[in-house]
């Protein structure tokens, strides 16, 4: 075993960059400790972890366990890639709790606990307000640096089939503040109207709220398909994990990603050919007219049925994770949206109340919409992942 690391290090040396090597968690670790020996740069670690896909979610004190093996900045932004897109995920094997399932009627218990506290308690919660930080990792985009004196901008770079450009692969873009406010529970839209030229600039944004574990958990129990799936260890204390599924008919998932190009040809153009001749005897063809491209951008809105799973303390029924992943087709414009929230202990106002902590989501859109516009990249993905944090009473309640 001690072998394969460096084994694993030297073909993905000799992989093309755009081959994607999946790996478990135990082999990353191998993977890191080996190059640490090896004394490899933090752009070669960078580089190598780039070209890995994890099978298992990369959990926090795992990242702590390796921070040793990673060398500097590029390839810590890598390894906070890495759990992102493995946030959907389980962990590995040796980390999920031998305990046995717990039969029917001990399912049944925790799972109305569960119901009885997202109806009565979650859903009861007063309107709040919140400082939401948000970072975007994006691929195929370069974030401009700030001696440009632009504000979180954006460009788009080389995608070549060699390893030529960094910024083919999933990397940091840029982190924003928001002021956000729920009640009940539920997330709210802004109301201030965002004027940020989203498609225009290779970036794409969510425009819809957070998933409302409040919505999620009645349609969930709506649909009759709330299953036991197993046990798991969230912030060191055991949790029943139940999986859902919500068909068509019975969800209200609404998908809204802007925005995408529609793009349309207008104007006259009159051609001459040789042997017509030009004005005044003027010899060879030409052509003369007003061409022009006219481009709107759209935003995709759909509603979807959905899955995903409800992680649930089995003493009190609190719900610690929520996982969403939408069922979207092949065809669209937005291939995934796929989003984890964790919720934890808050005092606000004198009182303690669970509410979200962190979420991360994973977005792939087909950025130039149905353009169609050759030579260019086709798929685009885009990971968030979002702390909440000075959570206060909303209008000093």
């Amino acid at each position: 075993m001690k072998q394969w690391g460096l084994i694993l290090v030297l073909a993905l040396a000799a992989t093309p960059a755009w081959c994607v090597k999946k790996v478990t968690v135990a082999e990353l670790k191998d993977t890191l400790a080996a190059m640490h020996r090896d004394n490899k740069a933090d752009a070669d670690v960078a580089n190598a972890l780039k070209q890995l896909e994890l099978t298992e979610e990369l959990t926090r004190s795992v990242m702590n366990d390796v921070v040793a093996d990673v060398p500097g900045p590029l390839s810590t932004e890598q390894i906070y890639v890495l759990e992102a897109r493995s946030a959907m995920l389980a962990p590995p094997a040796s980390d999920i709790p031998t305990a046995a399932a717990p039969d029917a009627a001990a399912q049944k218990a925790m799972l109305d606990k569960a119901a009885d506290y997202v109806s009565k308690s979650y859903s009861a919660l007063p309107g709040l307000a919140a400082t939401k930080t948000t970072i975007r990792f994006q691929d195929n985009v370069e974030a401009a640096p700030p001696s440009s004196g632009m504000h979180s901008g954006a460009s788009d770079v080389s995608t070549g089939s060699s390893f030529v450009s960094a910024f083919q692969f999933i990397h940091y873009i840029n982190s924003t503040d928001a002021q956000v406010v729920s009640d009940h529970g539920a997330e709210k839209m802004p109301s201030a109207k965002d004027k940020t030229p989203w498609g225009a600039n290779k970036m794409i944004a969510l425009q819809e709220p957070d998933p409302s574990l409040g919505n999620v958990f009645q349609e969930a129990q709506g649909a009759g398909d709330i299953k036991w799936l197993r046990w798991e260890t969230v912030n060191g204390k055991q949790a029943a994990v139940y999986s859902f599924d919500v068909p068509k008919k019975k969800a209200h998932f609404a998908v809204n990603v802007c925005c995408f190009p529609d793009v349309s040809q207008a104007g006259v153009a009159s051609f001459q050919s040789a042997s017509t001749g030009g004005a005044r005897g003027t010899g060879g063809g030409g052509a003369s007219g007003n061409f022009q491209t006219n481009t709107n951008w759209n935003d995709y809105k759909t509603s979807v049925p959905y899955h995903g799973e409800f992680f649930i303390d089995p003493d009190s029924g609190i719900v610690v994770r929520m996982i969403t992943e939408a069922e979207l087709k092949p065809s669209d414009v937005v291939h995934e949206v796929d989003e984890r929230i964790d919720y934890g202990p808050v005092t606000v106002g004198g009182k303690t109340m669970v509410l979200p902590m962190k979420s991360i989501i994973d977005t792939e859109v087909v950025p130039n919409g149905d353009s169609g516009s050759a030579g260019r990249y086709s798929i685009r993905r885009t990971l968030f992942t979002s702390e909440y944090k000075d959570y206060q009473l909303a209008g000093g309640n």
